[in-house]
């Protein structure tokens, strides 16, 4: 085990004017909007979207589906806590019964400033737009709750979602670094 820092962008949403054109939900997938007995459904996406990701690694409770179960508790026990920006989208496979659970957002708030926590999709739905769609719900949300600003951390190597959030209108803002004890294989 070692001490590994890992490169943070913190990056921003001004809401004061419009959101960006809401995106279209693609057909078979829909947005469920908070509700407590929904706490083990977000949990249990947020595992299998970051199960697998360097943001395991930085913060390891996402590689647990027991961690995952204890920060969804956290996040909605915080004072904090803006149900409207926090979203869980499933997907219904044809000829199933179930839907499957594919992604989560999160929102917290503190003295007037949002925060996105954990926007997670699960690889096999990766490259749909959902990133977008969740982002956008959330965002509104923030929208409705009165926030005028909204952030969120990601990693630096995650060239994809950085590029995903300056699309979307996000700007950086800084640079921070997250310390974090990994074994040194774990690294990639």
């Amino acid at each position: 085990m070692g001490v590994v820092y890992f490169r943070r962008y913190r990056m921003e949403y001004d809401l004061a004017g419009p959101l960006f054109p809401e995106p279209e939900t693609p057909a078979g997938y829909s947005l469920l909007p908070w509700d407590d007995r929904l706490l083990e459904a977000h949990a249990e996406a947020k595992y299998r979207a970051f199960k697998w990701e360097m943001d395991a690694n930085v913060f390891p409770c996402l590689g647990d589906r027991e961690g995952c179960q204890r920060l969804m508790t956290e996040i909605v026990r915080r004072s904090g806590f803006v149900p409207q920006a926090t979203w869980l989208l499933q997907y219904w496979p044809p000829s199933q019964r179930r839907p499957e659970l594919c992604g989560t957002i999160q929102g917290v708030a503190d003295t007037g400033l949002g925060s996105i926590q954990n926007v997670g999709i699960t690889p096999a739905h990766r490259g749909h737009g959902l990133g977008s769609v969740l982002i956008w719900h959330s965002l509104a949300g923030f929208k409705r709750a009165g926030i005028d600003r909204v952030y969120l951390e990601v990693s630096a190597d995650n060239t994809g979602a950085c590029r995903l959030y300056e699309r979307l209108g996000f700007r950086r803002t800084k640079v921070v670094f997250k310390a974090s004890e990994v074994a040194f294989a774990e690294v990639w």
